[in-house]
């Protein structure tokens, strides 16, 4: 039987080779065209980017998708951009990473007890996934979850993909034949709902440099989502 390493090694494989939507492959080219100068001499990943942490997680982290200067050039979720400085810097300090610092597919950074995954995993135009190419990507989701077996909490980074988790998690339910009763709360920072499976679901804003520059969302705000995780983690 596949470790869980062996099973997520197989499924990034699948999402890597991965070309459903037409659009955001168009615009992985397009990106390569338009590079910034500080950019410019280095090769870009240019291909879905596969969820990253480790197989034994108990906390997963679901983003938006690739920023297209970040893990769209980098290869890894989260790093490259403001707004994975901001989430490692917090992962660091709270014992789930070992470096404050995401930088390429290729330094030292390992997680403990995360795995970070994102609603759409190809960068989309100014960060707007359509419809059809969330659902184009929520079997990896799917497949994210049925892996990751030890999770307890879900972190939902942003309203997209707040909704995105509760509607794969309301799907993977009545595929199976169970009800799933729950009626999804409104999204807002730091919202909790407990899903019928025991896993925890936790909203946050987005540490995009413009909730975090303009204070939208502030390093107290996200420490204390990061401290309650702790807490259910601890307890549960």
């Amino acid at each position: 039987m596949p470790t869980p390493a062996k099973e997520l090694s197989y499924l990034n494989e699948k999402i890597v080779a991965c070309r459903l939507c037409p659009r955001l492959v168009a615009w992985r080219e397009e990106i390569l065209k338009k590079k910034p100068k500080r950019f410019a001499a280095e090769s870009y990943w240019s291909r879905p980017v596969p969820g990253f942490g480790d197989p034994l997680a108990e906390l997963l982290i679901v983003g938006l998708a690739p920023a297209a200067h970040g893990g769209n050039r980098t290869g890894r979720i989260f790093t490259g951009d403001r707004s994975g400085d901001f989430l490692f810097e917090t992962l660091h300090r709270f014992g789930y990473s070992s470096s404050p610092r995401s930088i390429s597919r290729e330094d030292s950074l390992v997680l403990n007890k995360v795995y970070i995954t994102a609603t759409v995993r190809c960068a989309p135009p100014n960060n707007k996934p359509s419809p059809e190419e969330i659902a184009h990507c929520r079997p990896y989701l799917i497949e994210e979850l049925r892996i990751l077996k030890n999770i307890r909490v879900i972190l939902a980074l942003g309203r997209i993909a707040f909704d995105n988790v509760w509607q794969t998690v309301k799907l993977t339910f009545q595929s199976q034949g169970k009800s799933f009763a729950c009626k999804k709360p409104s999204f807002s920072h730091g919202i909790e709902q407990k899903l019928p499976d025991g896993k925890v679901l936790i909203g946050s804003f987005h540490p995009s440099q413009q909730n975090t520059f303009t204070g939208k969302l502030t390093q107290s705000m996200f420490d204390s989502v990061f401290s309650r995780i702790n807490t259910l983690i601890t307890i549960g």
